[in-house]
């Protein structure tokens, strides 16, 4: 390996339409990093391949996932596509012994989800999933105030989570209105929301939830069809973490004028109150009170900045910070988080909510 780590990605590509996360957020993060090279992109096709390296500065196009993932100069294969060709992907950089990135969800249910974090684990190589709101420098200084007891022992935890219905969708996006995909506000906005609280205070001992489809019909942008949605819309969960503290829990996809994300951390001391548009986009706003003081803003320090200060805001930020500590893990031999064995412990959860609905009762989490 050189002094870089080169990166393999496949899912950035300049399209018509618009560019979609992979060119939004990680190209411009792996731009951004010192110690990071885009070395490689791969399409489903050659002329987007080669228009899409050229734009993107790589030195390397293949419209063939397996040749990128064989390639010498490729030390990490990215995979940013949709989640339900995640597996096939993310396994041929498994079969080569690359280390591999995988966005989140990582599979589209738990049974994906565990055969890649098995098999990373048998083939003894690194792996990354993109929980990146656990890299958000507010939320890692939050982390920290929480396990240092500045707050106290928690009491009790309140996160909400609310983001804008999307009814009319293209191609692009309306996949997702189907459950068995695994791309839904439940998965991602909720999803990134609770495992970054799950990093603050920890994990979930026990809940119970509801787990239902409010909007259960959308409109297809271009043909005009209605298109049947059965993916869940809205999540309510009651539970109680590890270290006994209540915790309540919804995420909601809601069709006007949705609030972001706020988590209250109330504790024996004292409170953090953390805001977001997007948890897992950023910036996040973090607020603490001790005792009955009033709550201040509070800006986490320099060291919480992983990444080059002068890169600019938007959805690469706290991919760069994923990437970093990724590279700080591999650089001192230590182990790489959130890797795919987290990912399955954040699948656990989401499943476990879906059982209890199904059920009717609380269900109890390793």
């Amino acid at each position: 390996m050189t002094n870089k780590i080169r990166v393999g990605i496949v899912g950035a590509t300049v399209t018509p339409g618009g560019s979609g996360w992979g060119a939004n957020a990680h190209v411009p993060a792996l731009h951004a990093l010192p110690n990071y090279e885009l070395k490689a992109v791969c399409t489903a096709h050659k002329d987007t391949a080669k228009a899409s390296a050229e734009k993107f500065g790589a030195d390397l196009a293949f419209h063939d996932m397996a040749e990128m993932v064989a390639h010498p100069d490729v030390d990490l294969v990215t995979v940013v596509v949709r989640v339900p060709w995640h597996r096939p992907l993310v396994m041929q950089a498994i079969d080569a012994k690359k280390p591999v990135c995988c966005e989140w969800p990582l599979g589209a249910h738990i049974a994906e989800a565990t055969e890649m974090a098995d098999a990373t684990q048998s083939a003894g190589i690194a792996s990354l999933v993109g929980l990146q709101a656990q890299s958000d420098p507010a939320i890692m200084y939050a982390r920290d105030i929480v396990a240092n007891g500045k707050i106290g022992d928690i009491v009790t935890v309140n996160l909400r989570v609310m983001v804008n219905a999307i009814p009319e969708r293209g191609d692009g996006r309306i996949w997702q209105g189907i459950r068995q995909n695994g791309a839904n506000p439940m998965t991602i906005p909720g999803g990134h929301a609770v495992d970054a609280l799950c990093y603050i205070v920890g994990e979930f001992a026990e809940l119970s939830a509801r787990v239902t489809t409010r909007i259960p019909m959308w409109k297809h942008a271009v043909t005009g069809e209605d298109f049947p949605v059965d993916a869940p819309d809205t999540v309510t969960v009651a539970g109680l973490l590890t270290n006994g503290a209540e915790a309540a829990y919804q995420v909601a996809s809601v069709p006007y004028n949705a609030s972001g994300t706020r988590m209250e951390i109330y504790g024996q001391k004292g409170t953090l109150v953390l805001t977001s548009k997007s948890v897992n986009i950023g910036p996040s706003q973090l607020f603490m009170a001790i005792g009955d003081a009033y709550m201040a803003e509070i800006t986490p320090p320099d060291a919480y900045r992983l990444i080059p200060a002068d890169m600019a805001a938007g959805p690469g930020r706290n991919v760069a910070q994923a990437y970093a500590r990724y590279a700080d893990a591999v650089q001192s031999g230590s182990a790489t988080s959130p890797d795919f064995q987290h990912a399955v412990v954040r699948h656990a959860m989401i499943d476990a909510m879906e059982r209890s609905h199904t059920d009717g009762k609380a269900i109890k989490l390793g």
